[in-house]
């Protein structure tokens, strides 16, 4: 039987390419500023031990667009963020506003959701959707490369 852990993050040959160390990931997330916005406190934790272990500093977790909304703006006089990880829907609401906010300020973020890739993902097309459950590694490496490829990833698409 899987256990908690597994079926939220499956093993994956990634997983164990990369082993404990995340060698590729470790240096590219140290120092980085990750939001967490989840509100399944399991999956919230999951992510923020995974991002944590690869050197993140983590901003919450918090598990409302309204909490989210106030810890962005607390951040982006206090060092910034370097990259957001949205829930989709928390707890019935839509999570438009904070993609919204993020995207003004040039924070690049991705969806984790359990809806699939092919959920609203409010005009943001372009942001990176990890579809739950996913693996540890695929969240490091997709947070990785959102530090390094910048905002452009979220930006709304055309019409938006």
């Amino acid at each position: 039987m899987l256990s908690a852990v597994d079926r939220l993050f499956p093993p994956s040959p990634a997983m164990a390419y990369l082993g404990d160390g995340l060698p590729d990931c470790r240096d590219k997330l140290a120092s980085k500023r990750v939001l967490v916005v989840e509100d399944e406190a399991l999956v919230s934790m999951l992510m923020e031990d995974e991002l944590r272990d690869a050197r993140a500093e983590i901003l919450g977790p918090v598990p409302s667009v309204e909490n989210a909304l106030q810890l962005v703006e607390a951040a982006v006089s206090d060092g910034g963020i370097s990259a957001a990880v949205l829930d989709i829907n928390l707890g019935g609401q839509h999570v438009a506003p904070l993609a919204d906010r993020l995207a003004a300020l040039g924070v690049p973020f991705l969806f984790a959701t359990g809806y699939g890739v092919n959920h609203d993902t409010g005009g943001y097309g372009r942001a990176p959707v990890l579809e739950k459950p996913f693996d540890a590694g695929r969240l490091v490496a997709t947070v990785a490369e959102l530090t390094f490829t910048g905002a452009d990833a979220a930006a709304p698409l055309p019409g938006r």
